[in-house]
């Protein structure tokens, strides 16, 4: 099927269909209740394309900024080698595979979806992942603030995450082999890991339960790990560690280890440098 649709639900309820080469111009949900379709290079320039859809596979193309709220409450779909432009992009959705996909809006994007694999993303906006579950994330990019509030269950490998506030509020998430700069990062985080990475964060890792550093190292970061429980082996240069909670930090030089007993138990930490 080719042609360039218009009007609200142009293609309502569509099943078992091909879709290449197409414009979806004004008109919102064209694609609502739809199941079992493939999207060949197909561009959409409004509001509510895939929404309650099941079964889709999108192939290139592009969603204009104007198709905003694009992909919700959908389940097990596919996006490969495409540009989204509109922000709130994928809301409550499960089963989502993304490759080679450009998000250059990515405001407020995977909000309370599940069950994501992601590899070469490309995404810049706040507030991305709040509340995403089950998820995995590889070679992946992103630009933007407050990203992964409140996300459990979370793998991200070989990405770059500039991003201040990020994973605030998580459970269960580990970071291998990734650059990340941002102030305050992983405050009131459960089982943060950190493997093999590079950090860069004014204030980070404070009010932290079972944070775990493996071999990370860190450039320009000071007042870390306050109020937190730490197993941290870091190279490089802490500029200051201020109140832990509880635990194990080696590190290879420490500036300055602010240590007040009037609010926490120094005894239950152990600071080793060098």
């Amino acid at each position: 099927m080719k042609g360039n649709f218009s009007g609200e639900r142009a293609l309502f309820g569509l099943k078992n269909e091909k879709i290449e080469d197409s414009v979806f111009f004004d008109g919102e949900s064209p694609l609502k209740e739809s199941e079992n379709i493939l999207l060949k290079n197909c561009i959409f320039r409004w509001k509510y394309p895939l929404w309650y859809c099941k079964n889709i596979k999108v192939d290139g193309g592009f969603l204009d900024i104007g198709a905003r709220a694009g992909i919700w409450y959908t389940k097990n779909i596919e996006v490969k080698d495409t540009v989204i432009s509109a922000p709130k992009t994928f809301r409550r959705a499960e089963d989502i595979r993304l490759s080679g996909v450009s998000m250059p809006h990515a405001e407020e994007t995977l909000w309370n979806c599940r069950a994501v694999t992601a590899e070469n993303l490309t995404a810049e906006g706040d507030y991305f992942a709040f509340g995403l579950s089950d998820s995995k994330f590889s070679d992946f990019t992103l630009t933007g603030n407050y990203s992964f509030d409140g996300a459990k269950n979370i793998t991200i490998e070989n990405s770059r995450l500039i991003s201040k506030d990020a994973f605030w509020n998580t459970e269960n998430v580990t970071v291998k082999n990734s650059f990340i700069s941002g102030e305050y990062i992983g405050w009131n985080s459960v089982n943060l890991t950190l493997i093999d990475c590079t950090v860069e964060s004014h204030q980070g890792f404070c009010y932290a339960e079972n944070l775990k550093m493996e071999n990370c190292r860190v450039i320009n970061t000071d007042l870390a790990f306050e109020y937190s429980t730490v197993d941290a082996t870091l190279t490089g240069r802490v500029e200051s560690i201020k109140n832990p909670s509880g635990g194990i930090i080696k590190a290879e030089d420490i500036g300055e280890i602010i240590s007040e007993p009037d609010k926490i138990d120094p005894g239950k930490t152990k600071i080793i440098k060098g």
